[in-house]
């Protein structure tokens, strides 16, 4: 390891920003619940289209939370490319989410309050919540680049 790392350090860093994604996440995940359940519930909407509203109020949220704490110590250089990347895979995020509320609600007819919530908020989000990682983390926050043209520079690792 050309970095000086062990992996054991590199262990602790992937968990201390998994726990910070986790936390953002978490809280994207209360927008997203509380938003689909009030146009469902509350303004009568369809359950894909309150889907769609409540996921992009969670997007809005999990921009702000991993940009400005989850990877704060990332590249800024590209703000405009890391923003374009961030929607285009929150969109993928989307379509996955609500993907299965609509394969849940329209293709397999389970059309009750709760099998739409266990279809969006459980199977979709987490699905999607994955892909999210991992596409947030290799494409959008990257680690920045040394000037000179090195390898980039690990990400920091937690306070002991």
């Amino acid at each position: 390891m050309s970095d000086g790392l062990t992996l054991r350090d590199r262990m602790r860093g992937i968990a201390h920003e998994v726990a910070k994604f986790g936390t953002v996440g978490a809280l994207g995940v209360v927008v997203n619940v509380v938003v689909f359940n009030l146009c469902t519930q509350g303004a009568g909407l369809a359950p894909v289209r309150s889907g769609v509203l409540a996921t992009t109020a969670a997007i809005v949220t999990n921009y702000v939370g991993n940009r400005y704490w989850t990877y704060r110590d990332r590249d800024k250089s590209g703000r405009s490319r890391e923003a374009s990347l961030f929607l285009l895979f929150s969109g993928v995020g989307m379509v996955i989410e609500n993907g299965v509320l609509a394969l849940s609600h329209y293709g397999l007819d389970f059309t009750s309050s709760l099998a739409d919530n266990v279809a969006k908020n459980v199977v979709g989000l987490g699905l999607g919540s994955l892909f999210r990682f991992w596409s947030y983390r290799t494409w959008v926050f990257r680690v920045a680049e040394d000037p000179a043209g090195a390898e980039p520079a690990a990400p920091s690792s937690p306070p002991r």
